[in-house]
């Protein structure tokens, strides 16, 4: 057997056991919501009024080396709804709206991200709203890693996108001397601060 023949199989063997640890495991990230804000604005006659919603929860499993492989998860308190008017929010509670003492839930899960750029990113994902669920796709920035001071560390993003409220049944205008109260794409701006989970200590056996 040649020399070059008798070197293969170690050589195979060192990739196969090497492999594993060259593969970069995710990160999980969750959502940090003293420092995250899910606002949207939407046009009122000749300016734009804006709101958020102040009850979610999120996760980011993170791929720093593969972004593509990355995910995002995202649930929000549909009620939880503020535009700083409480008649205002009611009205935005009701069928006329989000009707959110039955669709209480609006949820948005990755399906797909492409890097746009340095730091920049479309994500595309389904998005459920009043029953509804279609494809949206959102850009991102990342804004870089920092540690927390406390031994963690934080990631952070900021999200912008535009959907049509229309698409998922939210459909109330009223009609003044023949012009629209609100119109129907809303603009979606989103900041987000994401903690890095720590590793779950081994069970002990």
């Amino acid at each position: 057997m040649s020399p070059l023949r008798r070197f293969a199989p170690a050589v195979a063997l060192a990739l196969l056991t090497l492999t594993p640890a060259a593969r970069a495991e995710k990160e999980a990230f969750a959502f940090d919501k003293n420092h995250t804000e899910f606002g949207f604005k939407v046009r009122h006659f000749v300016s734009k009024v804006g709101g958020r919603f102040t009850r979610f929860d999120g996760t980011i499993e993170l791929d720093r080396a593969n972004p593509g492989a990355s995910a995002v998860n995202l649930k929000i308190e549909s009620a939880s709804i503020d535009t700083g008017t409480p008649a205002r929010d009611k009205h935005l509670n009701s069928p006329d709206f989000f009707d959110t003492a039955k669709f209480p839930e609006i949820t948005f899960n990755s399906t797909k991200i492409v890097a746009k750029g340095k730091d920049a990113y479309d994500v595309t994902g389904d998005l459920t709203m009043k029953g509804v669920t279609k494809t949206v796709v959102l850009s991102v920035t990342a804004n870089g890693f920092a540690n927390d001071g406390r031994g963690g560390q934080k990631a952070g993003f900021d999200v912008t996108g535009k959907i049509n409220r229309k698409d998922f049944g939210v459909s109330w205008n009223g009609i003044v001397d023949g012009n629209a109260m609100l119109s129907d794409e809303v603009d979606v701006l989103i900041t987000v601060e994401a903690n890095k989970k720590k590793a779950e200590a081994p069970a002990a056996k």
